[in-house]
């Protein structure tokens, strides 16, 4: 293939996929040009069709905390491959898996696995309606909680009961079940209660959001609503879908002491694989089909390849606890990066959590909810990206979406993509 070959391949992709891609943001609308075609992947390392190499802080949107194809993970998939890859009946692999997720992380009382974040918060809201009896849930306008139809409503004009869809598609219906509040807001959540106590069944939030800008709350914040919950009878569900095991092993819930009735994961349990879960109470997930009413089901549900995956991937993790190690990393890198811009009197700041990091221009890191965002973020990123882009590194193709740090990422390649940041910057 010639040096286009992204070009013909992205053209060709347009006239038979909806967008010449299979998930929206892949397609670069957010930051322009045409996305590249990856061919392989290795360590830290993404691979195109020309063989251009890229230092990847994407990493399949979060799952790889090890890198790509780490050897351990890569070693148990083609083992399970071995044996075969669906049965579609119980095996024990699955059950491994739940046992450890169990021991370790106390309010994961039960797990269900399933292949999606999208069906985890799907099935969690289901569980916490027929728990209640109740049907309104309670969401907050900058967090993602996949794409279900509930889940794609945001707040109209400032007023909950005037929420509208936001996508094609959404019956009004549905829309007028789901209330919306702003992030970092006590008292806004305290007027909802006070109108629909009732009503509520569940308040989700992810308690570190991080699809729309790295969102990061105050304990205090999360803590408020989970003494409404308590007070009102509605359970709250905790979405750790990008948190969950990235963060550490218990995810915000564990960094906080904050304990969830209900909580999904998905994404890095997964190690790079379709598997996600939800979990919680053991009188809540007893509800779920064939012990309880709650019907879900999916053919590929715990796939034994994808549970593989997970089992190593999560027993790594026990076992190595690269999370100090990995936060030195992305704040050492992050400051840099702040300290160069404060000298070129450029408006940057790194927000991190963890191994988690999102590039903002502003000048401070306190950016709790979505009014806190900088104008101009979108075109300011999309310069910031393609410049990189041409340095060979590659962070995630939107202004309003995180990037990764893995333990790939040595000292020595972080210095090395620290000098070629700055020169992007500096473009700017």
């Amino acid at each position: 293939m010639h040096k286009d070959s992204s070009i013909e391949l992205f053209e060709r992709a347009q006239k038979v996929s909806p967008g010449g891609v299979h998930s929206p943001v892949r397609a670069f609308r957010g930051v322009g040009g045409v996305p590249r075609f990856i061919k392989r992947s290795e360590g830290p390392f993404l691979y195109d069709v020309d063989d251009n190499r890229y230092v990847d802080f994407c990493l399949s949107w979060g799952p790889l905390l090890f890198g790509h194809r780490d050897p351990e993970t890569e070693e148990a998939v083609r083992a399970a491959l071995s044996r075969g890859w669906s049965y579609g009946a119980a095996e024990p692999y699955s059950l491994e898996l739940c046992e450890l997720i169990q021991q370790s992380i106390p309010w994961a009382e039960k797990i269900r696995l399933v292949s999606s974040g999208t069906e985890a918060v799907m099935s969690a809201i289901r569980v916490a309606r027929a728990a209640t009896g109740r049907h309104k849930i309670l969401k907050f306008d900058g967090c993602y909680h996949g794409h279900s139809d509930s889940m794609l409503v945001r707040a109209g004009s400032g007023l909950a009961e005037a929420s509208s869809p936001d996508s094609a598609g959404v019956p009004p219906a549905t829309a007028q079940d789901t209330l919306v509040a702003p992030l970092d807001d006590e008292l806004y959540i305290e007027k909802l209660f006070l109108t629909y106590a009732s009503q509520i069944a569940a308040v989700i939030i992810e308690p570190l959001p991080a699809n729309y800008g790295l969102l990061i709350q105050r304990t205090e914040f999360l803590q408020k609503i989970r003494d409404l919950c308590t007070k009102y009878h509605s359970l709250l569900i905790f979405d750790e879908v990008i948190s969950g095991f990235r963060v550490g092993f218990g995810g915000m819930a564990e960094k906080t002491g904050i304990q969830p009735d209900l909580v999904t994961y998905g994404k890095l349990m997964g190690g790079g694989f379709p598997l996600a879960a939800y979990a919680g109470k053991k009188e809540l997930m007893d509800l779920v089909a064939p012990v309880g009413p709650v019907y879900q089901a999916g053919t590929l549900s715990a796939n034994p390849v994808a549970v593989a995956a997970g089992l190593t991937t999560l027993k790594k993790l026990l076992r190595d606890n690269p999370y100090t190690e990995l936060t030195r990393r992305t704040t050492k890198f992050a400051d840099y990066l702040e300290k160069h811009a404060q000298e070129k009197g450029i408006e940057l700041c790194v927000v991190r959590e963890a191994s988690i990091f999102w590039v903002a221009f502003r000048r401070d890191r306190a950016i709790h909810s979505i009014k806190d965002i900088p104008s101009g973020q979108k075109e300011r990123y999309a310069k910031l990206f393609h410049g990189l882009l041409r340095r060979g590194v590659y962070l995630s193709p939107s202004g309003f979406e995180v990037s990764f740090i893995s333990t790939a990422h040595s000292d020595t390649l972080l210095d090395e993509v620290c000098q070629k940041f700055c020169e992007a910057l500096d473009e700017l």
